[in-house]
């Protein structure tokens, strides 16, 4: 299976969208198309033994509409070795052609006024209440023919302004898939040719002035030209979020070569090369500080509004702002590898995947365009046969094609998903897909992995026990386990070696000459302990419980201190000296401090939360108690954390795992949605449907509220467009006549039609103010 993406051109509502879809989903060896409407991108999951671009190409074309594939759009792309600033040129290119496009449909729309406001003058004015003058060579009672003539001269040019409505509209019924533009095209195009016969026939009787429908055309071609400059200026800021990403990337860096700094374009920098980042200035791509600290801005890419503190050996995230201090850093990652390009490329997938939800709106706009043409005929032959006029017919039938419309329901859902992506984006929130918005919401249980997402992921210290109570017992003990630990790489070594540079910075010269100890005869135990002579006077073991049962040292007078240590969370290393217990060192994984508050917000929501681990029971009770999780399910392998989700979904539930572990991967994947923090391994991000860039378990509750947002946005919109259309549809069709006598004009129906797709484009716009 090859999954490739499209950009498609010529498509003005749902119609065109649902026919795209349509023509290639029955092509053989296509499991799945899809095309946003709002982005023109179609995405096309196929098998390469079936089918090829050249017929994917071929058959949208027979279609009736442009495409070409977007990589072929991205050619700088191949040339460059920097993505981000080659997708930056991209898209200036395509933002100054949507401008150019933008200038031209500003112009045709003005030119539609000019011409139409004098129309309106000529055709309504005398019907106001205080009747506008008019000079008598134009009168419709004086001058007839002049009257129905001026009409048609100032309707030429509108209609010429509004042209692609009767190219596009025209070139989808000959291709079968009518659309919009066919409905504008059919319904004014009626309307002036029925006006010009009308025209010719007034010499010959004058009665045939008052079937004039002039102004209803050009009307009707007018608000309809506002309504998609509107909609268009709309669906612009639906894409800022990405935009904004992708400015964030500077064009030039400071390269340090044989030690001079010199400015190169960022595409030009390779892995291992070293830059200089000084104050107020943007980090060019991902790195590793190597000399200097500062305080970095990572707002743009977390959402983080607080700057964050780097160091030696700390990681730089190309696009962050350095804000106080010169670094120097060696580049870690380029191109398509770079945090900013992976966030980029999955917002991009997410807005170009659609949900579940608009599956009913695709169904119903492939089918719209038609039953519309179809209802606009039937309802004109019945008021015929009923005993009405011609013009009373025509009324009808135009009325019910201009206020049909499809791009409401194309609209609906791409709109919010990607006001909703990008406002997930700006809150450091990354979603992968429509699908994860959608069924995010739906969740009835958070599964929670506890090592890096509910804990910080580094072991430390926590209690120290020496034999004999005392604070220089304490640091006794700490020192000569650290002289023994400092050459393993063991992280709970580490963490006893960190804990003694920590407390060594507190002491004076003498004191740290005395805790100063000589190492001999180092001998490590894989997987239990290490040992060593000091000082050359006597032997120290340092282990767990497993080694010391080996070794047959007794545990006899510890086991209470040891069980007391884990049932505070905590890890106990034990000590030995001389072949007797010289103390205890507990280690613990400490419990990130909004891992408590963001399960309580979580619960709030309704959601019920447990706590996954592969810890001893005892351990998991102590983290669970702390977050005041519901349910603890302790001493999981990684291999059967999958399995776990399957059982609670096989319970009913809907399960969210939250994890950033290499084992979490399977997990996430069979849960309904994977979250994977940000500061995890790559793979548990690349199984994850949402990526919490803060590493901040208080984003969990956040994106649910998302979800729930967007699909709540998703649904107004969806009703709106139905409900427009569902009882626009009848009125224009006559069915309140005979009850009240109400008629709909065309012009009223060019009206609604123009605002029902703007409402829904600015209801998905509201989203971008809302507060998670």
């Amino acid at each position: 299976m090859k999954e490739e993406v499209y950009v498609v051109e010529g498509m003005s509502c749902a119609a065109c969208s649902s026919a795209v879809e349509r023509v290639t989903r029955k092509m053989e060896g296509v499991e799945r198309s899809d095309v946003n409407l709002t982005t023109n991108r179609m995405t096309i999951v196929y098998q390469e033994d079936k089918v090829t671009p050249d017929m994917i190409i071929t058959k949208v074309e027979k279609a009736g509409f442009g495409i070409s594939p977007l990589e072929q759009q991205k050619e700088e792309r191949i040339s460059s070795k920097n993505e981000i600033n080659a997708e930056q040129r991209r898209r200036q290119k395509e933002k100054e052609k949507e401008e150019t496009q933008m200038a031209d449909s500003r112009n045709r729309l003005i030119m539609a006024i000019v011409f139409t406001v004098p129309l309106l003058y000529v055709s309504m004015g005398h019907m106001l209440p205080f009747p506008l003058p008019l000079p008598e060579i134009l009168d419709m009672h004086h001058t007839p023919t002049n009257y129905a003539l001026i009409q048609a001269l100032f309707t030429i040019p509108v209609l010429y302004a509004g042209r692609n409505f009767y190219k596009n509209g025209c070139k989808a019924l000959m291709h079968k898939n009518p659309n919009m533009d066919s409905l504008v095209a059919i319904g004014t195009g009626s309307a002036f040719i029925y006006s010009l016969a009308a025209t010719f026939l007034i010499p010959v009787q004058d009665q045939f002035v008052h079937l004039l429908y002039y102004e209803s055309a050009a009307v009707v071609v007018t608000l309809v030209m506002v309504g998609k400059y509107l909609e268009k200026r709309s669906k612009q800021k639906t894409k800022g979020a990405i935009t904004k990403l992708l400015e964030l990337t500077p064009d030039t860096a400071i390269l340090v070569e044989d030690g001079k700094e010199k400015d190169v374009p960022v595409e030009q920098l390779k892995i291992g090369d070293i830059i200089v980042i000084k104050t107020g200035s943007r980090i060019p791509l991902d790195a590793i500080v190597i000399e200097g600290s500062s305080s970095v801005d990572e707002s743009m890419l977390t959402g983080e509004s607080i700057p964050v503190e780097k160091t030696v050996g700390d990681t730089l995230t190309g696009g962050s702002i350095n804000y106080n201090g010169g670094l120097y850093a060696r580049v870690e990652r380029t191109g398509s590898d770079t945090t900013l390009a992976k966030i980029i490329k999955m917002m991009e997938d997410a807005q170009g995947k659609k949900a579940p939800i608009s599956k009913i709106a695709d169904q119903v706009a492939g089918y719209f365009v038609p039953v519309v043409m179809c209802v606009g005929i039937i309802a004109a032959i019945v008021w015929i046969i009923a005993g009405k006029d011609i013009p009373f017919a025509i009324n009808i039938f135009i009325s019910v094609l201009v206020i049909a419309c499809p791009c409401a329901l194309g609209l609906a859902t791409p709109t919010a998903i990607m006001v909703g992506t990008g406002l997930g984006a700006s809150n450091g929130i990354l979603i992968r897909s429509g699908e994860a918005l959608e069924t995010a919401h739906k969740t009835q249980v958070v599964v929670l992995d506890k090592t890096g997402t509910v804990t910080e992921g580094k072991t430390q210290v926590v209690d120290i026990v020496p034999k004999e109570q005392g604070e220089d017992n304490k640091k006794v003990l700490l020192f000569l386990t650290r002289a023994v630990e400092q050459t393993s790489d063991h992280p709970l070594a580490k963490a006893i070696v960190e804990k003694a540079e920590e407390v060594k910075g507190t002491l004076n010269d003498a004191e740290r000459q005395k805790y100063n100890y000589l190492v001999s005869e180092f001998k490590s135990i894989t997987g239990m302990g290490v040992e060593a002579v000091i000082n050359e006077e006597f032997m120290l073991q340092v282990g767990n419980k497993t080694y010391l049962k080996e070794n047959g040292i007794s545990l006899a007078d510890w086991e209470r201190e040891a069980e007391q240590l884990a049932r505070k969370g905590q890890t106990p290393i034990y000590v030995v000296k001389d072949g007797e217990i010289f103390g205890l060192i507990g280690v613990a994984d400490t419990i990130k401090s909004t891992s408590k508050e963001a399960v309580a917000a979580m619960k709030r929501q309704g959601l019920e939360v447990v706590l996954l681990t592969g810890d001893h029971p005892l351990t998991a009770e102590f983290i669970g108690k702390q977050i005041e999780a519901d349910r603890i399910i302790a001493q999981v392998l990684p291999d059967q954390k999958a399995s776990v989700i399957e059982q609670l979904q096989k319970s009913g539930k809907r399960v969210m795992m939250v994890g950033d572990g290499i084992n979490d991967a399977p997990a996430l994947t069979q849960a309904d949605v994977g979250v994977a923090i940000g500061a995890g391994s790559d793979i548990a991000i690349e199984a994850g449907d949402m990526v919490l860039m803060k590493s901040d378990l208080t984003d969990v509750p956040k994106a649910v509220k998302l979800s729930d947002m967007t699909i709540q946005n998703i649904k107004q919109n969806l009703f709106w467009a139905f409900f427009y259309n569902t009882i626009g549809i009848p009125i224009a069709a006559g069915v309140l006549y005979p009850f009240n006598g109400m008629l709909l004009s065309p012009m009223f129906g060019g009206f609604a039609m123009a605002l029902s797709s703007v409402c829904v484009v600015g209801n998905a716009l509201r989203l971008k103010n809302k507060k998670l």
